[in-house]
């Protein structure tokens, strides 16, 4: 963890309520967005309730929590705005569905070769896809959820990249 993350994620820990989240929210970071995903009980009625009846139940309790954290929520994340210069999306787990609230979709450039164009023209004819760049995504969403364990590996990397840079000689 680097130290903008560190200085961020002692903040949120700092300034969320009490009792919102069983746990430690998870905070992911990226150069625009602030993440915040907190894990919430699973209703006690959920215990007798089986298939439908208990992802019926916590889809609404996961609403519920939404809607009574909302006012809450804004207030956190304009402060945190302002403070760190990012916006701020929430979401939550309960059991093993995670629901985000609010994300970003920021815009990216890239150039691509006509072999790479085609098949993002494929995934648009095939229905995929509406679109070259929702069907960008959708690869980006594949390659990610097909490579988790390389990318945090990677991810790691840098971050021990970043401490030996960090602890090197200055340069003036």
């Amino acid at each position: 963890m680097d130290k903008d993350e560190t200085i961020i994620t002692s903040w949120f820990t700092g300034r969320l309520p009490d009792g919102w989240f069983t746990d430690s929210p998870e905070i992911v970071l990226d150069r625009e967005e602030i993440a915040v995903v907190g894990t919430i009980p699973v209703p006690a009625s959920a215990g007798d309730a089986t298939g439908g009846e208990r992802a019926a139940l916590i889809d609404g309790h996961v609403q519920r929590f939404r809607e009574e954290t909302r006012e809450r929520r804004i207030e956190i994340a304009r402060e945190a705005e302002h403070r760190f210069r990012r916006k701020v999306s929430w979401g939550v787990r309960c059991e093993d569905e995670t629901v985000m609230f609010t994300t970003l979709s920021i815009p990216v450039m890239t150039r691509l070769r006509q072999s790479e164009r085609r098949v993002l023209d494929t995934l648009v004819a095939a229905g995929v896809a509406r679109s070259r760049s929702d069907a960008l995504a959708w690869c980006v969403r594949l390659v990610g959820s097909h490579t988790d364990t390389w990318l945090a590996d990677l991810r790691d990397a840098l971050q021990q990249v970043d401490r030996v840079r960090s602890a090197g000689p200055g340069l003036s």
